[in-house]
Parts: C-alpha cells; sequence; structure tokens
C-alpha cells in the first residue's frame, strides 16, 4: 500500500497542478473517478494485466471506454500512464487527488453510521459542529449500521471517532476483565 501511494504521488501530483492552474479540479476528479471505476472493472482489469499487449494497445483499451468524458489533457494522462504501465494507479491517484483537491478547498467528507435513521435538522447540527471542530466545510453521507447499538462513528480519511454503545460496552467489558 506504502509503495501504491509512493509511485502514484508524482502523476497525482502532476494532474492536480494542472487541474487548479486550469481552474478545472472538479471535472479532472469527474475524469479520474471514472478512469478509476473503468480500470477497477474485472474485464479491463484483465486487459491491463495482459502481457501481450502493448501500452499502446491498452492505452486504446482505456480510452475507449471512457470515449468522450475526458478531455484531451485526461486523454494524454490515460496514454502516458499507460507508456509507463501505472494505469493500476489510477484508484490511487483518484484518492490522492481527492485529498488534495478537499484540502485546497478546504472541506472533508465523512461518513456517519448511526443505529437510527437522523433526521434533517440532527444532521445539520452534527456537520456544524464538526465543520467548526475541524474548522472546515463538511459534506457528509450518513448510513444506518444496528449492531452498533446506539450514538455514531465518524469517519474522515485517517480520522474514526467510534462514539457508538458497542465500543463503550467493548471497553466496559475489556476493563472489567483487567
Amino acid at each position: 500500500m506504502a509503495e501504491l501511494n509512493t509511485v502514484a504521488r508524482p502523476y497525482t501530483k502532476a494532474a492536480f497542478e494542472f487541474a487548479l492552474a486550469e481552474g478545472t479540479l472538479d471535472a479532472w476528479s469527474d475524469m479520474l473517478r471514472l478512469a478509476a471505476t473503468v480500470a477497477q472493472d474485472g474485464h479491463m482489469a484483465q486487459v491491463l494485466g495482459n502481457p501481450a499487449l502493448t501500452s499502446k494497445q491498452k492505452a486504446q483499451a482505456m480510452l475507449g471506454v471512457c470515449e468522450d468524458s475526458l478531455s484531451e489533457a485526461g486523454r494524454n494522462f490515460i496514454t502516458l500512464l499507460a507508456e509507463n504501465r501505472r494505469l493500476a494507479l489510477l484508484p490511487e491517484i483518484l484518492a490522492q487527488f481527492e485529498q488534495l483537491k478537499a484540502n485546497q478547498q478546504q472541506s472533508v467528507d465523512i461518513d456517519v453510521t448511526t443505529a437510527f435513521e437522523l433526521d434533517e435538522q440532527q444532521q445539520q447540527k452534527l456537520t456544524q459542529a464538526i465543520g467548526a471542530k475541524l474548522g472546515r466545510e463538511v459534506k457528509m453521507t450518513t448510513q444506518v449500521d444496528k449492531s452498533i447499538l446506539g450514538g455514531v462513528v465518524i469517519r474522515s480519511a485517517d480520522l474514526v471517532i467510534d462514539g457508538s454503545v458497542r465500543a463503550r460496552l467493548a471497553k466496559l467489558t475489556e476493563a472489567m476483565s483487567s
């Protein structure tokens, strides 16, 4: 994982700097998301992993599937990745790009898991509280998982806040058995 991160970083940085200079961060985000999805498809993964195909053929396969969804610069980027045998890095490049974009835009994506559905007012209060704590605009997605019993679990990149009843019970059990 660390190796993928390291190898993908210069490609991500180049794409991000280009997109930032052109004012096309959202368009590049969409292009990279599409390309990463295509690269992860089972059939395309077989094509990209086929040693009998040339880099040019692999690039053409990717570009053929993505068709008109890529700008000229996006097509050049895919071609460059193919030439350097780095198409498999697209999911990692996307993840790094999204992180750079969020930092640039002073925003953070969080995933909130609760035992019960949150109403609109609860979502707004939680978004505001986390935004104030992190000093960023918060984009929240929610999901329900009844197994946490109550409370909330908040995830964002490398931050996890586990305020679930299940976690509290696990801590209590550990403390009692020590």
